[in-house]
């Protein structure tokens, strides 16, 4: 079934300036976007994504009150909740598996969507990339569009918060509006934010990033004040852990808890 804008089926735009020609509601449901205040999300509440993952909930998750992720630069993060269930998936796409990656975004607010009193409709929202020199941002807005085209169910596109739509400029030169967003689980609030805690396992799971020759950065002179610090950590902690046995013991996944405190465990190590 095809991609819904206002409960009728768009035709996959040549560009993101055609899509928002066609359907101008969402420049203006960007700029309202972009002008929210950047939430500060307790990590005591939090599940935060990271580049390359994806992450479901339902409301009825205890552990969990807000998905959220951040650091987006050419980037996007993709959203889609079920209205009935309020199921939710987050994901920080980076270009790198967008075909693959879709289906299962769907798959997972959709298997969580199963009860027929919850009826509800699949609502998605992007945010991020900007009008970068390369139109790394712009690719990837489109090749998303066009994924979210080919899926069976129906998907209502709300927020499309994308490249030109998010780009703002800082001394002469162009960056993205809204770098993070994070989702309260239990109302479906959507908002921009930012993350100061990242974990856990912040630097094993950015390790990830490095794999498939990818560059540090696609937009260097767009990144975050914490960004070369975080790139320097992760590389210490590949020094440190130069084969993965250190890491997973015997080949076995690391589990983490949260605690009553709120904290993340590791189980492994308890």
């Amino acid at each position: 079934m095809p991609l819904l804008i206002q409960n009728r089926r768009i035709e996959r735009p040549g560009s993101t300036v055609d899509l928002f020609a066609r359907y101008p509601h969402l420049q203006e449901n960007a700029r309202v976007f972009r002008s929210k205040p950047v939430v500060d999300v307790d990590p005591k509440c939090l599940l935060y994504i990271q580049q390359r993952e994806f992450a479901a909930t339902t409301p009825a998750d205890n552990s969990v009150a807000v998905l959220g992720s951040d650091d987006a630069t050419t980037c996007h993060l993709v959203l889609v909740r079920h209205t009935g269930s309020g199921a939710a998936c987050l994901a920080h796409c980076d270009g790198s598996s967008t075909w693959s990656e879709v289906p299962l975004i769907v798959k997972a607010v959709t298997s969580l969507s199963k009860d027929p009193a919850k009826e509800g409709r699949l609502e998605l929202h992007l945010v991020g990339g900007f009008d970068d020199e390369s139109k790394t941002s712009h690719k990837l807005s489109l090749n998303l569009l066009s994924a979210f085209q080919r899926q069976k169910e129906d998907i209502h596109l709300e927020t499309c918060c994308i490249t030109e739509m998010n780009d703002v400029l800082l001394d002469g030169a162009h960056r993205p509006g809204v770098h993070g967003i994070g989702i309260n689980i239990k109302t479906g609030e959507v908002f921009p934010a930012s993350f100061p805690y990242k974990g856990p396992a912040e630097e094993l799971r950015s390790a990830r990033t490095f794999t498939g020759g990818q560059y540090l950065s696609t937009s260097p002179t767009a990144e975050p004040p914490h960004f070369v610090q975080h790139i320097k950590s992760t590389i210490q902690f590949l020094l440190e852990h130069p084969s993965s046995d250190s890491v997973f013991p015997g080949g076995q996944p690391q589990h983490y808890r949260r605690t009553e405190q709120g904290d993340w465990e590791n189980v492994n190590q308890t």
